[in-house]
């Protein structure tokens, strides 16, 4: 059976109580902050048990209904699709936090009992306070005028989020129970064979490999994905760095798990999202012939991948538009005349 197998000894560990920003973005790779939250009240509070995280946590909670997370009975941890890929192995609902919590843990111990998890919970919205107590300094990591970081917590069992990539950089922190983050670099995405860009099971992109079991006449390229891919397992109060872009398969692996997650982007928070434009790369690049596609890859490389300053460095400077630095008001300016193509 393919597995990957490359552990935690691939990536490197630091011992810290503080974060190496510098070291972490200039490496682009991931990173393992061992004990960074291992003092935090809420980690100490899951050390000793789940009645006693869930009894913090309640402390925070305003009663936001949140968006829980239930697996079909006996299909396993995997939050995936059904047989047709069309739809999903799981449905969701909105509900109260300590009725959902329960679930989980009077379920624990039941083997057959469906996955539950209530995923990507906004901190700020849904326990105003928390982070006063527990919190890293990550805005010293965001570039001038990009959007402050977004955090969130993730509660549940035993669950496995199948492989995707994000847009943002990630500090995921292991508060309660275990985690194991099994790693890929964005050069992978063909190995990875992601599945429908929609639905999707939380807005990403997955991976249809079964990692567990994985077919290899169907799925073949993911024999070298598994030799490329990095496992790291967390323990309460530990946490992983990784990049915007790398592909990241999480299973929890305890009977009750809570992870706190921060994403942040260096970008100026005016910029829009680049899946845009790999979507508006499908509708208008990717069926033209071949040589066309090779020189618009050469002006894309020109214009976008390539100097940011070469095409307007021989233009005067009144003359270079959107070629030019970028600022709030020339992305509306631009924005404006991509919206007018798109709707004539």
């Amino acid at each position: 059976m393919v597995r990957v197998t490359r552990k935690t000894g691939s990536i490197e560990v630091v011992d810290t109580a503080a974060i190496p920003f510098d070291t972490l973005i200039a490496g682009n790779r991931p990173m393992i902050l061992k004990a960074l939250v291992k003092n935090w009240p809420l980690t100490r509070a899951g050390m000793q048990g789940a009645d006693a995280a869930i009894a913090y946590l309640e402390r925070f909670y305003n009663g936001r209904p949140v968006t829980a997370y239930t697996g079909e009975a006996g299909a396993g941890p995997r939050f995936f699709y059904d047989d047709s890929a069309t739809a999903m192995n799981f449905t969701s609902e909105r509900v109260g936090l300590p009725d959902f919590l329960t679930r989980i843990v009077d379920s624990s111990d039941d083997a057959d009992a469906p996955a539950r998890y209530i995923g990507s919970t906004d901190c700020d919205l849904f326990f105003p306070g928390l982070r006063a107590e527990n919190d890293l300094a990550i805005d010293a990591a965001t570039g001038e005028g990009a959007a402050p970081p977004l955090v969130s917590l993730w509660l549940g069992g035993r669950t496995t989020a199948a492989a995707h990539f994000d847009m943002s950089n990630n500090i995921a922190c292991c508060i309660a129970g275990r985690r194991r983050f099994t790693l890929f670099p964005p050069d992978q995405v063909a190995n990875l064979y992601p599945g429908p860009l929609e639905p999707t099971p939380g807005g990403q992109v997955i991976s249809m490999v079964d990692f567990d079991a994985p077919d290899l006449d169907r799925y073949p390229g993911f024999a070298e994905a598994a030799d490329a891919g990095e496992v790291a397992e967390l323990e309460p109060g530990d946490a992983i760095f990784f990049p915007a872009l790398w592909w990241h398969q999480v299973e929890a692996l305890a009977p009750f798990n809570i992870l706190m997650n921060y994403w942040w982007n260096d970008a100026p928070a005016f910029m829009d999202s680049p899946m845009n434009t790999l979507l508006h790369g499908l509708l208008s690049l990717r069926d033209r012939p071949e040589g066309e596609k090779q020189g618009w890859r050469a002006l894309f490389e020109y214009y976008v991948f390539g100097d940011a300053a070469r095409a307007g460095a021989h233009l005067p400077e009144g003359a270079r538009g959107p070629l030019g630095t970028l600022d709030a008001m020339g992305a509306r300016r631009l924005r404006g005349q991509l919206l007018h193509r798109l709707n004539r």
